[in-house]
């Protein structure tokens, strides 16, 4: 006797579906992972979801979670496993497992904790998904983005760290409070290290074209009578800022994840400043991951943009990738 479905259906095409053709994974499904998961399915990026965790039942609820919201998303599968076999074939995978900062813990505190966790993770993501881009987003970002390009074996422009692509989104919004516009009509980049020796480009912060400095020669500098420093240094504090005040950081990062998935997904050659290996660029000599202006499309990290800085920013910049090699290179079994 024919079922519901049987009398219901018939079949027209002899095949089933195709694979995904934009799958994205997420390793780790604590406050930063699943902010990145929401986003990222709420802007209709992924033709399907894959959510990986050591702990089981979490990751179960939160698959659940989801796919009891199916009729308000377009992603029309959304898996889950500890086993990193869900992950197969992923465009696109973002890393954000890890230890998490606690209050008042410096980013480069917590790094040879995650180095011993990326040495199980990255082997198995690029075993399931070798031609994947990874987006890696666990604090501190830039070490952690090297350790992952080392790990994996990639290419280093399919290795990606989140870089400053948020705390250029904090500076722009919060200098674009103070002038009474909307956060996308203030033109800024922070660059370097995501975390305290970050680089605000104070010579190129422009609205309408129109450059701040040449309004206001002392912009950014002690000498400035109206503070603006105070603008990047509300940046640097703002993380942890938000911390104290409930715990941790998620909702940002996961939008500002989900707009460079965007970029890649679709093949925007949009220009983010995110953390890509900078050796042999502004004289820096050692192999580290900063935050330059990159355009990024379906290649990954296609190309970065040369920003005319000052001496004084190049210096800064520098000596945020000295900070992070001085780390770095003490790092064990990499």
């Amino acid at each position: 006797m024919a079922t519901v479905h049987e009398k219901l259906i018939t079949a027209v095409a002899g095949a089933a579906a195709e694979g995904p053709r934009n799958k994205v994974t997420i390793v780790g499904v604590g406050q930063v992972g699943m902010a990145c998961a929401v986003s990222i399915l709420l802007r209709e990026l992924a033709d399907e979801m894959a959510l990986v965790d050591v702990m089981e039942d979490k990751l179960k609820g939160e698959m659940m979670d989801l796919l009891h919201g199916s009729l308000f998303l377009k992603t029309p599968k959304i898996v889950a496993d500890k086993d990193y076999a869900v992950t197969a074939n992923s465009r696109i995978v973002v890393v954000t497992a890890g230890v998490r900062q606690q209050e008042g813990e410096s980013r480069l505190n917590l790094v040879q904790r995650n180095v011993n966790i990326f040495k199980h993770i990255i082997p198995q993501i690029v075993k399931y998904s070798p031609n994947c881009i990874l987006i890696v987003v666990s604090n501190p970002v830039d070490i952690l983005t090297y350790v992952t390009w080392k790990l994996s074996g990639l290419p280093k422009h399919r290795v990606i760290g989140s870089g400053c692509n948020l705390d250029s989104a904090r500076f722009r919004y919060l200098m674009a409070e103070k002038l009474g516009i909307h956060a996308s009509s203030f033109q800024g980049w922070i660059l370097g290290e995501h975390g305290d020796s970050s680089v605000p480009v104070w010579s190129g912060a422009n609205v309408a074209g129109v450059n701040l400095q040449k309004l206001n020669p002392d912009i950014g500098t002690d000498k400035d009578q109206e503070n603006w420093k105070d603008t990047h240094k509300m940046v640097v504090d703002s993380a942890y800022e938000v911390i104290r005040l409930k715990g941790y950081t998620n909702w940002a990062i996961g939008l500002s994840v989900a707009d460079l998935t965007e970029s890649l997904v679709k093949n925007l050659s949009r220009i983010h400043p995110v953390s890509t290996m900078v050796k042999g660029m502004y004289g820096i000599n050692d192999e580290v991951y900063l935050s330059l202006p990159c355009i990024l499309n379906n290649t990954g990290v296609n190309s970065v943009v040369n920003m005319t800085l000052t001496d004084e920013e190049v210096a800064k910049l520098k000596k945020s990738a000295e900070t992070l090699w001085g780390i770095q290179k003490d790092l064990k079994d990499l």
